[in-house]
Order: structure tokens, then sequence, then C-alpha cells
């Protein structure tokens, strides 16, 4: 697992187009929404509904204060005395958890199917993911562990955007022909263009896709199509959701309040999931800066495992691959 920092980073001298810009509540200069500023995607809502919850789509207020305090009291810090395996990760120091569910009551992120559960994969999607945790348990080289220990890509850049346990925050900055949601988490920037330019050409794949935007109303609608074959993880061990180049996400942002965006999506990848699948959470404006997360800079992990590996392969007689 990689390590975060706490330097703050001068995004400003990265997107520097954002300083001329003043972050608001409500209109922008162009007529529509004013998405531009920090906002903050941590929540206590969890990606797929639990088993006890499939027939409830939503809390009420009352049921969504009680799994608030449960996951509160989940999340909390064990006493220094107690007994634990291994050899331990971040505390609670260093992590994000959310601490309350999205302003929708949802129950779970994924709205669609109706159970709140992320479908099933093809059979050449669960070929792929078998392969590669396998991979994970007899690693070699830096290119058998997950997109995530390699510092190449995290959920939260997505898309889709998904919450995770640190670096919650994003900043978008806004103009009338283009969008940059720039994640915290390795600091990935995408481009949403609103220019009116087509898809790049079937040739050409990216990490992120390909995004392009246009206004329905109050709504910006992203489609992002062209990404490549990095994914394949499908969800587990540092990969991403639905990624290989044969996805089609749609996304939508509007604002649910001044200081709340909702963020929707859409998953169409038939070499990857039997059906379709939707989501949505609510994100909070903040007030707060975007830190650096200097992941290759901290990744002492990565370079100490391959370490290990190397004894092992030199130790005679332990059955270590050579």
């Amino acid at each position: 697992m990689v390590r975060p920092t706490v330097v703050l980073w001068p995004l400003a001298a990265v997107l520097a187009v954002g300083a001329t810009f003043v972050s608001g509540q409500g209109t922008g200069r162009d007529g529509h929404p004013d998405f531009e500023g920090i906002w903050n995607s941590a929540t206590a809502t969890p990606l797929e509904r639990p088993r006890e919850l499939k027939d409830k789509p939503f809390f009420t207020p009352e049921e969504a204060a009680e799994w608030e305090r449960q996951v509160a009291q989940r999340n909390e810090e064990p006493p220094p005395t107690a007994k634990r395996a291994g050899t331990g990760t971040y505390n609670t120091f260093y992590r994000e958890f959310g601490t309350r569910t999205v302003k929708t009551l949802r129950t779970s992120i994924v709205t669609d199917p109706p159970d709140g559960r992320i479908p099933a994969l093809t059979p050449p999607a669960a070929e792929i993911k078998r392969l590669r945790l396998e991979r994970l348990k007899k690693f070699e080289n830096p290119e058998d562990l997950g997109l995530q220990d390699q510092c190449l890509a995290f959920s939260t850049a997505g898309p889709p955007m998904l919450p995770y346990s640190y670096n919650s925050n994003y900043q978008i900055v806004q103009t009338s022909d283009a969008i940059v949601v720039h994640a915290e988490m390795i600091h990935d920037a995408r481009v949403i263009y609103l220019d009116g330019r087509p898809h790049l050409p079937p040739s050409v794949r990216l990490w992120l896709g390909d995004s392009v935007g246009r206004w329905e109303g109050n709504t910006l609608v992203v489609d992002t199509t062209n990404f490549n074959d990095g994914g394949g993880f499908y969800g587990d061990a540092g990969g991403n959701f639905g990624w290989d180049r044969n996805l089609h996400l749609v996304e939508r942002f509007s604002l649910f309040d001044p200081d709340t965006l909702l963020y929707q999506f859409e998953i169409d990848n038939p070499t990857a999931f039997t059906q379709p699948w939707k989501g949505e959470l609510t994100m909070t404006r903040s007030t707060d800066r975007i830190f650096e997360y200097a992941c290759h800079e901290g990744n002492y992990s990565l370079t100490n495992m391959l370490r290990g590996y190397r004894a092992l392969e030199r130790k005679p007689g332990d059955g270590a691959r050579r």
C-alpha cells in the first residue's frame, strides 16, 4: 500500500486556468450551474447495498442516523492493547471515513439493479479477474501488482468516480468550453470537452477515457468512451469498475442544493458485466485544500516487497519461482 503525504501541493501551478475564476454556489457566467470549487465524496453509504437491506433502497432520516452511528462505531481506532494480525496499515488519523450518508438517503451507491448490487461478471471477465488475483499472491515484477500498488489508477478518478477511504477531494475548474475534474488521489486530471467535438478515433485509448459533455437544462451529461484495457480487475485488487476498452460510461452532474453536487453514472460494458448498472452519490462543497499525494515518492512498500521476493529466489529449496 502506498503512503499519503501531508505536504501542500501547488495545484494553481498545474491548473492555473482556474485561478481567474471565482467559486460560486449558483449560476456560472455562461448561465449554467456553477460546479467550480472543491468537492468531497466521503460518505457512510456503501457502494453495494448490504444483504440485510436488499429490499430497502432508501433510509428514513432516523434509520440514516442509526446507520451513521453504526459506521462510526465500526471505524473506531482499536485500543493499543488490541491484538492485531499482520503488520497493519494506516490508522484512522490517515483515513477519511465518511460520517454521513448521501443526502438522497439511499442505502447504497449502486441504484440499479434494484437490489443495489453490482451485476455478475461475464465468464471471460471473471477468468481475467481470477488470474490477476493469482498473480498478486505470487508476484515477481511490479507489473504483477495492482494498479493502485503501481500508482497508476485509483477508483476515485475513475470514471466513475467512487469514494475511497482517504484523499476524497476533487477540484473542478469550469469554463464555457471545458471542465477539468482534478482528483486529489494521484492527481489525475480529466478534461471534459464542451465544444461539440466528436469522440477520438477508436484507435486512441486512454486511462481515463475520452470525455465529451453537453448541457441538458441544469444537468451536465458526460459521455466517455475510448478506455484502454488497463482496468481489467473489475473492482478488486487495485482496479476500477467495468474498465476495459468496451466500457461506455454516461455521467450526470447537477446541484442537489447550493452546497451539494449530485453525481450519477451509468456503466455499459457487455464484455465485463452481465448487464448494465447505475449508481449515484452526493458530494459536499468543501473549504478544504487539495493535498499532495506523492504516490511513487512514498511507495516504499513496493520496493520492499520486490526485495523480499528476490531474497526468496536466492534461498534454496523454498519452492519460489526462479
